[in-house]
């Protein structure tokens, strides 16, 4: 646009000044045209001419005489003549050369862009915290620089908005805040952005992690908690508390707003109070625009890959969706992630029977309260006492089971059970065959062992332990997975002993 303007200007001078040197050029020629003789002969002959229109002849004699009179020698250039047309041809390059200068020296002026538009956006802008999503005032000290900041870029721009009523009027408002703040004009400038002030990152409504991390860094520091169920059953809580339980039936294992889990135990033995679980269900409700309410039901005749509708994922971006593989030693698996929930689910199929392992933010789990095995345990009726392992107690069993200990035997097993020995030793090696750690998951891998005789049984402890392995992790700090030993410093886990907790739980 503006070397169009330029464009412009410098026609428009050198029209006019043509025009006005052809005007003194014809000037001058008929000066010196009509000093010639042969001059008042034409202006005689034509006057004769006109006297008498009657006689075209006479008037079509005399234009040729005038044109004869033209093609003299003295017209063309010669003598006089010539040099003053060089010197006017000499004068008028060196006017053309002026103009031509002059236009490039107002060029800068006359093509510069007014930006008053682009200064009180950026004033604006430097009173905007945190991307304009809280009300904050500066202090006078800061809104003094970014009231320094606009007059500078005001001055900046001051050429190119000459006749610019918004300019103006910034201009006469700036001068009222200086003296409104009791601001100097001399002083530290910034740029009218802060750069303490960052755009905050776009928060995905379908995602745990990114709600989580917007919320500041407090936030942050949540944990996730990590429950399973496995075996005869054996239960770990999201308080890492380690059961074994009867639980017959249908029994909930996490039950809140956003999800639902339950589980179904059957008796493994006929005449034991030992069961296992051969129904998982899993209800995730519909949460916002993520996903809309899916279940998904396993059986240990049937472990699909998809939910009950048919579908494999739910909502949008990925916000729940299903992958099934294989855990290793060929047991079958289907993982499931609710990335809106930041919640992960392992269903695996063991022999006949199923196990669950799910990992899930605590503040989410934590949220309600009412019967929930994975929150808060077993019922007291329903724990088996002899086999509840906590971190910080031994596997000998306590007094009050009675008949298995005397009471001056210093430990020993009454006579009669160590025959039982041998069994308790083949079970051991079994387990360590795929459990390196003498931890609670390969005691739950003996018990299950000793307990149903199942050899594809005894694997759901490994089954399990795979499952808090393979569990993702994550950019919030997680809480890692603990897997303590049922056993105090100083405490001797002895294979008899173990033998006759087992026995005891057999007989009854």
């Amino acid at each position: 646009m503006c070397i169009i303007v330029c464009v412009c200007v410098h026609a428009s001078v050198f029209g006019i000044f043509r025009l006005f040197f052809l005007q003194q050029t014809s000037l001058s020629e008929m000066v010196f045209y009509t000093s010639m003789p042969h001059a008042h002969q034409s202006q005689k002959s034509e006057a004769t001419v006109s006297m008498d229109p009657q006689n075209p002849f006479k008037r079509l004699n005399a234009d040729e005489q005038q044109l004869e009179n033209c093609n003299r020698p003295e017209w063309i250039g010669m003598g006089r003549s010539g040099t003053l047309n060089l010197a006017k041809r000499q004068l008028w390059d060196w006017i053309c050369l002026l103009v031509v200068s002059m236009c490039l020296l107002l060029r800068p002026v006359c093509c510069q862009k007014c930006r008053i538009q682009r200064c009180n956006a950026e004033y604006v802008a430097s009173f905007s915290p945190s991307g304009g999503l809280q009300e904050e005032v500066l202090p006078d000290v800061d809104y003094c620089i970014a009231l320094r900041a606009y007059s500078l870029c005001t001055r900046r721009t001051a050429h190119g908005c000459r006749g610019d009523l918004v300019y103006h009027s910034a201009v006469f408002r700036i001068k009222e805040l200086f003296a409104q703040h009791n601001c100097s004009s001399d002083g530290p400038t910034s740029s009218a952005k802060a750069p303490s002030t960052s755009k905050p990152p776009v928060v995905d409504v379908c995602s745990y992690e990114s709600r989580v991390l917007a919320s500041g860094p407090a936030a942050q520091q949540k944990k996730y908690g990590h429950c399973g169920l496995f075996g005869d059953p054996h239960l770990r809580t999201f308080r890492d508390e380690f059961q074994t339980c009867r639980v017959e039936g249908a029994w909930p294992l996490i039950h809140n707003r956003y999800l639902s889990v339950q589980v179904t135990n059957v008796p493994v033995v006929e005449g034991s109070s030992a069961t296992a679980t051969n129904k998982i269900t899993v209800i995730f409700k519909s949460y916002h625009d993520c996903t809309e309410q899916k279940v998904y039901q396993a059986t240990t005749e049937d472990l699909p890959s998809a939910f009950q509708d048919g579908t494999r994922s739910g909502g949008k971006a990925e916000s729940l969706w299903i992958v099934e593989g294989s855990g290793g030693l060929g047991i079958r698996q289907v993982k499931i992630h609710a990335r809106y929930l930041g919640t992960s689910i392992i269903v695996r199929q063991v022999g006949r029977y199923l196990t669950f392992a799910i990992r899930m933010p605590e503040d989410l789990a934590e949220e309600n309260g009412g019967l929930q095995l994975c929150l808060h345990g077993c019922p007291r009726s329903e724990v088996i006492k002899a086999h509840v392992l906590n971190r910080q107690q031994s596997l000998r069993p306590p007094r009050l089971m009675g008949g298995w200990y005397g009471e001056n035997d210093g430990g020993e097993l009454q006579p009669g059970l160590s025959a039982h020995v041998d069994m308790l030793e083949r079970a051991t090696t079994k387990c360590r065959e795929m459990l390196q750690v003498e931890d609670v998951y390969f005691q739950s891998c003996v018990f299950d062992l000793l307990t149903t005789g199942d050899q594809e049984f005894s694997m759901a402890a490994y089954g399990a332990l795979e499952d808090l392995k393979a569990l993702p992790p994550s950019t919030l700090k997680q809480s890692s997975p603990r897997t303590p030993h049922i056993y105090s410093r100083g405490t001797i886990v002895t294979p008899s002993v173990f033998a006759a907790l087992v026995l005891m739980l057999l007989l009854n």
